[in-house]
């Protein structure tokens, strides 16, 4: 019994002791001068400085308004007192202007990050079109170009023959084979296919490869048209052959020397004496 009633007791002075603390400590978070200073550190207001002082036959009675505010409190105290209105969450204070610049940074970090992405997809677009793999699926290719270099494609390596060089006869073909003519175009055929070949083989950016599309199909033209005049000068020159072979004898008389311009007079003289 005498057990029982001890735990009893113990128990009932823990919780009135409970409850004292308690009330002890709502007391001190509604201190009212806590609540000021918790005033004067937000947004609401800048003053009521409690504890106030109290005066009796104008003596300063309140001890505790002079050990914080008053002759006894520190200088920091005083200085804050006196001071400016420092209050962080006042419309112009320090922390409204860091959330301000967080603002600002929020914004600008949007803008770097709507900028990445463009670059990034920008740069996704342009490795599609700088890799030779995906360069057969590109529009310019497909419009134009692919049409434009195919007799490049078409045109035999190393033509053996005039109809590969297509030329007018196998007498065009030899005389320029003869004159050497063909093996200088042939170099030049390697270089336009060798171009091209690159052109569609490597890897480079878009903008390159269709340069080099343009200069492969340039080459290309000036190498047709090269061989289409040599074509026509030589066949020319191959019937100027035959007409002076046909019309003209092909040999002089055996032992005919040159006269002299005596003997060419002599002979005029001669042959007109009778007629005047």
């Amino acid at each position: 019994m005498k057990i029982l009633l001890k735990n009893l007791t113990l128990i009932l002075c823990f919780f009135t002791g409970a409850a004292l603390f308690g009330q002890l400590s709502v007391k001190r978070l509604n201190d009212p001068a806590i609540v000021a200073q918790h005033k004067r550190m937000t947004f609401q207001s800048w003053g009521d400085w409690r504890p106030y002082p109290k005066y009796i036959l104008g003596i300063q009675t309140n001890f505790a308004y002079a050990t914080v505010w008053g002759m006894w409190a520190p200088k920091i105290n005083r200085e804050y007192k006196d001071g400016e209105d420092i209050r962080p969450l006042k419309p112009t204070g320090v922390q409204n202007q860091r959330y301000i610049q967080l603002k600002f940074q929020e914004e600008e970090a949007k803008k770097i990050k709507a900028a990445s992405d463009t670059i990034y997809k920008r740069s996704v677009q342009d490795m599609a079109h700088w890799t030779s793999t995906t360069a057969s699926a590109d529009p310019l290719w497909l419009l134009y170009y692919k049409r434009m270099l195919r007799p490049i494609t078409e045109f035999p390596d190393t033509p053996q023959n005039f109809v590969d060089w297509k030329l007018k006869d196998y007498k065009t073909y030899e005389t320029l084979n003869t004159s050497g003519t063909l093996k200088r175009l042939q170099q030049e055929l390697d270089m336009i296919k060798e171009k091209y070949t690159l052109s569609r083989t490597m890897d480079m950016p878009r903008g390159k490869r269709f340069v080099m599309y343009h200069e492969t199909l340039i080459r290309w033209r000036k190498f047709v048209d090269e061989l289409k005049r040599y074509n026509n000068r030589t066949t020319l020159l191959l019937d100027y052959k035959d007409i002076f072979k046909n019309h003209l004898p092909t040999s002089l008389a055996a032992g005919w020397t040159p006269a002299s311009d005596k003997q060419i007079v002599q002979n005029v003289m001669q042959q007109y004496k009778h007629k005047y």
